[in-house]
């Protein structure tokens, strides 16, 4: 590995893996941000013996530009939202509405493809390791943190290989925690940061999932 490359998203995750080694023997539940998130927690979760479970934010497009983020959403409804962007491109509440209600559907679709009726672990007075394989701007991280936060955990650390300096501080100010390995700049897309770098399908994450039963 170079001073600024992964080699994939198994090598980011074992070198997590290596940062959060205090956290072995203790009461911990580790949450992948699927897809690319879940071939990194797994490596965390198997090198701490600790449960391995998925929370799944989705953005929230803007209307005609999905790919612009106005916001993001969980499972459970928990919603942030961009509203100065908002107000700049003058979003319909109704719009948004729809939108969250869709991402929910979706989110709820991929979570019985992935864990079927798995059982989810409590983490209630817990240590949450929320991993992801990297992160841009942060929205949907800071979704997912203010979702697992309404189930009462000890503390949430944030562990992900790679992001830009400003969002990283902007994310220390949610999580009690952040472990980011690398803060390069210029920072354009997490992919830069991989030799490889490819999109997983859900079967690959229903594999790597039942590997940890």
């Amino acid at each position: 590995m170079t001073k600024s490359m992964f080699n994939d998203r198994v090598e980011a995750g074992k070198a997590l893996a290596k940062s959060l080694s205090d956290y072995k023997g203790k009461k911990v539940v580790v949450f992948a941000i699927p897809r690319g998130g879940v071939v990194l927690a797994y490596e965390v979760a198997k090198a701490l013996d600790a449960p391995l479970d998925l929370i799944i934010p989705r953005k929230i497009g803007a209307p005609n530009e999905p790919e612009f983020a106005i916001g993001a959403v969980t499972e459970d409804g928990t919603t942030i939202l961009n509203q100065d962007a908002i107000q700049y491109l003058r979003v319909p509440d109704v719009y948004i509405q729809e939108e969250v209600k869709r991402q929910i559907a979706e989110i709820k679709r991929r979570m019985e493809r992935y864990l079927g009726l798995r059982p989810r672990p409590s983490v209630e007075g817990k240590t949450v390791i929320l991993v992801d394989d990297g992160v841009a701007t942060g929205a949907t991280i800071r979704a997912a943190i203010a979702s697992i936060k309404k189930k009462k955990p000890d503390s949430i650390v944030l562990a992900i290989p790679v992001g830009p300096p400003d969002t990283i501080e902007e994310l220390r100010k949610e999580a009690d925690l952040v472990v980011c390995l690398m803060t390069p700049e210029p920072f354009f897309a997490i992919g830069q940061f991989y030799r490889r770098f490819e999109q997983l399908s859900d079967e690959e994450v229903v594999q790597i999932i039942d590997r940890l039963k």
